[in-house]
């Protein structure tokens, strides 16, 4: 669906730039670009994510580029704490929109466990933030710092803030972790991890790895008992801290 985007707006100068945070490297995220499970994945994904039919439609492998940051550096810099979160950068490197929800909605609270259903009423309002999203970035690419969702310097340095103590250790901790996962010292790893996420309680990127290095959950769908226990235990935190897109 990103790819139909970027097909649709390459030529009018957007580029994007994916970033996978994983520390498994390669073999955790390669079956997720492969072209052939494009067509193989289920209808009920396209009304969880809140993709409109005709984007659904026309989905296909990417052509721009697809990064791993196996040390999760680019969530520190930027403040990310989830996947999909986009920044706007302009042509001069200027950050117009800090990191962000892409579009994306809270729906893993509304939806079957089992089979990823959702009902109509959640799955409306899921595609209204997809869309208003999608629109949004169609009026920055179309008119650049004249577009009403370029955010003000002011603005920018409000949601710009900086980490936290707790979240600063939170990050030497995944260092530690990601150089004893690639010295073959697993637990010992997961423990770092396990104590970033307890530092940084809104990360559900740390919380989500912590979960899935082990050689058997490496490129698997993280989506079993521990993750459904923590997203119980930590109701009160957005899986998908809510984007504001009111025009300036």
């Amino acid at each position: 669906m990103w790819q139909a985007i970027y097909a649709d707006l390459k030529d009018a100068g957007l580029v994007i730039i994916a970033v996978a945070f994983d520390t498994g490297g390669k073999a955790a995220v390669a079956a997720s670009i492969r072209a052939a499970d494009c067509k193989e994945r289920p209808e009920v994904l396209a009304r969880l994510m809140g993709w409109e039919p005709d984007l659904w439609a026309r989905q296909a492998p990417p052509t721009y580029p697809c990064l791993i940051d196996e040390g999760h550096l680019l969530a520190e810099l930027y403040g990310m704490v989830n996947v999909p979160q986009g920044v706007w950068i302009d042509e001069a490197g200027r950050i117009v929109r800090p990191a962000e929800s892409a579009g994306t909605s809270d729906m893993v609270r509304h939806m079957n466990r089992e089979t990823f259903e959702i009902a109509d009423e959640p799955a409306a309002v899921g595609m209204a933030i997809r869309t208003t999203y999608l629109n949004a970035l169609r009026d920055w690419v179309k008119n650049g710092p004249a577009s009403p969702y370029v955010l003000s310097d002011e603005e920018i340095r409000r949601r710009l803030r900086g980490p936290s103590e707790a979240e600063v250790v939170a990050a030497n901790h995944v260092r530690l972790g990601r150089h004893l996962y690639s010295q073959g010292h697993l637990e010992a790893a997961k423990r770092h991890f396990l104590e970033a996420s307890r530092l940084h309680p809104h990360s559900w990127n740390y919380r989500r790895q912590a979960m899935m290095l082990d050689p058997e959950s490496i490129g698997q769908l993280n989506a079993g008992p521990d993750f459904w226990a923590a997203v119980d235990q930590h109701h009160d935190l957005p899986y998908y801290p809510p984007a504001d897109f009111t025009p300036a």
